[in-house]
């Protein structure tokens, strides 16, 4: 028989937990697409690789008739009639005297797709079970599954029975898992919407009951070899028989789809238990597909490498569950192609700062603000148990931003004038192509005016969020108001970099390559802000940075390149290589002497400029 698979970790939604993750289901969508092509590679290609090269599988005769030396085939072959029984009981193993039927259906036939009342190879049904005292106090209740060729014996006991002709599986159906409620309040009123008795029941184990299950009988005639290894996952499930030399069919409980967030607390409120029982044939290739996803698990809990947590999963099932099938093949591509453009927008944001020489037209101080809404974000991330995976991103993404501080401003070390005469005094000074142009009046401009229009916001938001959101403590309001208010108007900070180039009438200075890539990437956010089940504001505020980028488009169209403007570099597109000696330049960057190259029109445009 094969061997018994572990539940799924149950998952029940915390009481008291009203905040969803929203800025991680993007990634948690991602990173899901990853695994699942991973996974499948995995367990397909690579050990065919190292199995080396075999001889064809011979085929099943007709009839299920004996397998050459070597080879097992199936016990049950396709065409097989056989009926399906579901039963309960308080005892891990069947014992028929001491369970109870709940469902059976009796015209099932293997590798049969299309029977059924909808033609398509499915039985559904409602059972309901009632809620003895024993599982209101956290009792265990067993589902135990048996397949069996239609008039065969399914009872151990009985002398009729013939271990051939029956396949079982036990599960235990009620899932335990501690209780998570985070204690908060408002801390004017002290108020909260947890009661002390919930708070007090903080981490006790309950049991919880799923009301769905789907039962498959794998449609599989392949013959496996007798005398090598399994490759996964069908080790764990092929158990073949010594004395036949065949292999018990594959009865498979899909708990794939279960959703953490349907699961139901059993306690004494609790009289009547509803269970939706599918029957369904699976596929070889789906089969492959959810065993993937469970080995990884597995793998993941070895290596100690952290897994998306069951809200996050849950996101990813709901959004295949409910989405268009066509648009969530869209979503798969423009996924892949996301964390592509991520990484080349990763890649040119280096290099652009890595050779950058001079900061003229560049906004210094939305740089500096940046590694502060950056450490905002770390911040906020560590006091709320995010997943571990996108707390090194934040991580990364804050490294990344303090590097950039030694390329916007010149950083020194004094031993000469030590702080307390113990630590050697740090010196941070603009660099002259910022401090010596008009860039950094500019910048100064820029910020000064938005100030004006995000300290009332700020205020604003503190004083909502602190009247009427609960939070754990005064360190957890400030993180949250702070990361709040980031996320609903920090898009205001790319204004300022507007400005100068409003100011200087120039977009040369912008690092093009790394603006469409993530420009591109934002594109592919507001498709993912209509996939997946997110607050309506926060799927309008998808589409603020879109309108930045297109004001930016804007500027780069009204602001066209002029050939013969001289850029920081002191090169112009007519003079790529530098200008003569005895070039002049105008009050605007343009050129507008030199001897060899000059034009009667550019001559002309100057002097009527200087009337």
């Amino acid at each position: 028989m094969p061997g018994e698979v572990a539940a799924a970790p149950a998952a029940g939604a915390p009481a008291g937990q009203q905040g969803e993750q929203q800025p991680e289901q993007q990634n948690t969508w991602k990173n899901t697409i990853w695994r699942f092509i991973m996974m499948y590679f995995m367990i397909s290609v690579l050990p065919s690789l190292f199995r080396g090269k075999q001889q064809p599988p011979a085929q099943p005769g007709p009839g299920g008739a004996a397998m050459p030396p070597g080879q097992a085939g199936n016990m049950w072959p396709s065409g097989t009639p056989f009926e399906l029984y579901i039963f309960t009981s308080t005892l891990g193993e069947f014992v028929m005297a001491n369970s109870t039927m709940v469902y059976h259906v009796g015209d099932l036939t293997m590798g049969e797709w299309y029977d059924g009342p909808n033609k398509d190879g499915k039985r559904s049904f409602l059972a309901r079970l009632p809620a003895t005292p024993e599982l209101q106090n956290n009792g265990s209740l067993f589902l135990h599954i048996v397949a069996a060729k239609q008039g065969a014996e399914i009872n151990p006991l009985s002398p009729d029975y013939n271990k051939y002709d029956v396949v079982a599986l036990s599960r235990m159906w009620t899932r335990y898992k501690k209780r998570k409620i985070k204690a908060t309040s408002n801390l004017l009123t002290g108020e909260s919407k947890v009661s002390q008795e919930e708070v007090k029941q903080d981490g006790e184990i309950i049991s919880y009951w799923y009301p769905n299950i789907t039962i498959s009988m794998l449609d599989d005639q392949r013959v496996w070899p007798t005398n090598q290894a399994i490759p996964p996952p069908f080790d764990k499930w092929i158990n073949i028989d010594a004395d036949k030399m065949k292999y018990y069919p594959v009865l498979y409980i899909n708990d794939y789809w279960e959703l953490s967030s349907d699961l139901i607390p059993i306690n004494d409120t609790v009289r009547e238990l509803s269970l939706e029982v599918t029957y369904s044939p699976i596929s070889i290739f789906y089969f492959q597909l959810y065993e993937a996803q469970k080995m990884q698990k597995e793998w993941n809990s070895m290596l100690g490498v952290p897994d998306n947590s069951e809200e996050e999963n849950d996101i990813v099932k709901r959004t295949m569950l409910e989405t268009n099938p066509y648009i969530l093949a869209i979503t798969v591509v423009v996924s892949l192609v996301h964390t592509v453009f991520e990484f080349l927008a990763f890649k040119n944001d280096i290099q652009f700062w890595k050779s950058r020489k001079s900061l003229e037209g560049l906004s210094v101080r939305s740089i500096l603000f940046s590694i502060f809404t950056q450490v905002i974000v770390v911040l906020y991330v560590l006091d709320n148990d995010t997943n571990m995976m996108v707390a090194i991103s934040v991580c990364i993404g804050l490294v990344i931003e303090c590097w950039k501080i030694t390329k916007v401003m010149d950083i020194s070390v004094d031993f000469s004038d030590p702080v307390l005469s113990i630590f050697p005094r740090v010196k941070i000074q603009d660099k002259s192509s910022y401090s010596e142009s008009p860039t950094k009046e500019y910048d100064r401009m820029a910020f000064k005016y938005l100030s004006w229009v995000l300290t009332p916001l700020l205020f604003g938001y503190a004083a909502y969020s602190l009247l009427y959101e609960e939070h754990k403590g005064w360190y957890s309001w400030t993180l949250s108001m702070c990361y709040g208010y980031l996320l609903m108007f920090g898009f205001i900070m790319m204004t300022p970099q507007l400005f100068i180039n409003y100011k200087m009438k120039s977009v040369a200075h912008l690092p093009w390559r790394m603006l469409t890539y993530k420009a591109l990437n934002t594109f592919i956010d507001d498709l993912f802000a209509f996939v997946i089940k997110m607050p309506t504001l926060y799927r309008l505020g998808c589409f603020r940075d879109d309108i930045i980028f297109f004001i930016y488009l804007y500027q780069r169209y009204i602001y066209r390149e002029d050939p013969n403007r001289v850029n920081e570099f002191g090169t112009s597109g007519s003079h790529p290589e530098g200008l003569p000696e005895d070039a002049d330049v105008d009050g605007e960057g343009r050129v507008i002497k030199n001897d060899q190259e000059e034009t009667p029109k550019i001559k002309s445009e100057v002097l009527k400029k200087d009337e």
